[in-house]
């Protein structure tokens, strides 16, 4: 296949193309291993659609009626926040393409739906719940739903979040900083103790938080979205000690600079910031959301099913 293409093996790359376009689509790599169209930023595409992946060093090539890339997470189900851009979008189609039923949650209808109708183009069922992480019962609801629909809830990616205003801390407004506790923070132990307590009825699970790069390290100007990060790191550690013994495990991943719709609220779509973004990461380049959805999808296979409580950097250095 490699050699039909004309290409290198890249690793960690996921490509999907849609509809008869895919045929005709050249692939054109950049930063290390991405092509155009991205399904974490791009459009919805046909449910029959001609589908590439490129995984690790594996090429794996579908027709129209599109089939999974993998069965490993045949008959599971994977609930991802956030899910409606970015990571989470990446994520979900991840899932999805190694087979696991995908529960989409965000405020985003739009979006949200958007992901679940990519997640169908790799013949999975997805659902989509509009919901606001820092409301318990909204969570509750969630998972709810999840259950009604699906039966169980084997896998759970707490990814919503926001960067918040940015300002000096002596400056930083009282409700901008609530706001960011309770969507990174709060919404991330609300998440885990729904998801939990559904995990401990049905014998086990696996939990991936996001976190941040800003989980280990400072950043001058966003106080609320580093304390918000680093305690994430702290929920995840906690719980998974806490859950070790009910085969649950709790893990999470640190990203780096990656290239999503969050990053341009920190950019404020200036070049010669996302540039300094760029200079930044040590590997020379901003990460993109396939890399960091790879990371989530080991974390929640049994590759890793010795790992628990560990955060994982996805950072292109940056923690080196």
């Amino acid at each position: 296949m490699a050699k039909l293409l004309g290409l290198r093996p890249k690793p960690s790359c996921l490509l999907l193309f849609g509809g008869e376009a895919a045929k005709k689509q050249q692939t054109k790599f950049f930063g290390g291993g991405e092509a155009t169209p991205n399904p974490s930023r791009g459009k919805a595409w046909p449910h029959a659609c001609y589908t590439m992946v490129i995984i690790g060093r594996t090429y794996v090539t579908f027709g129209e009626g599109t089939t999974h890339m993998s069965t490993q997470f045949n008959g599971k189900v994977a609930l991802v926040t956030g899910g409606a851009s970015g990571i989470g979008r990446a994520t979900a189609l991840a899932f999805a393409q190694h087979g696991a039923k995908v529960v989409v949650a965000d405020m985003d209808e739009a979006g949200g739906n958007e992901t679940v109708t990519l997640a169908r183009a790799a013949n999975t069922d997805a659902l989509f719940v509009r919901t606001d992480v820092s409301q318990y019962s909204q969570v509750q609801a969630l998972i709810a739903a999840a259950v009604e629909q699906f039966g169980r809830l084997d896998f759970a990616f707490n990814n919503a979040g926001i960067a918040g205003k940015q300002a000096l801390l002596a400056e930083y407004p009282e409700e901008s900083w609530d706001r960011v506790i309770d969507i990174n923070l709060k919404g991330v132990w609300l998440c885990m103790k729904y998801e939990l307590q559904q995990m401990l009825k049905q014998g086990g699970g696996a939990i991936v938080n996001n976190s941040s790069t800003a989980g280990q390290s400072g950043s001058r100007g966003v106080a609320a979205y580093v304390a918000s990060k680093h305690g994430v790191v702290g929920l995840t550690k906690a719980a998974a000690l806490e859950y070790a013994r009910n085969n649950i495990r709790v893990n999470a991943i640190l990203p780096g600079t990656i290239h999503t719709p969050l990053i341009d609220t920190f950019t404020g779509g200036d070049e010669r910031i996302l540039n300094q973004f760029v200079e930044a990461e040590p590997i020379g380049r901003l990460g993109r959301p396939e890399e960091a959805a790879n990371a989530v999808i080991w974390l929640c296979s049994e590759g890793a099913s010795f790992v628990t409580g560990a955060a994982l950097a996805v950072d292109g250095g940056r923690l080196a």
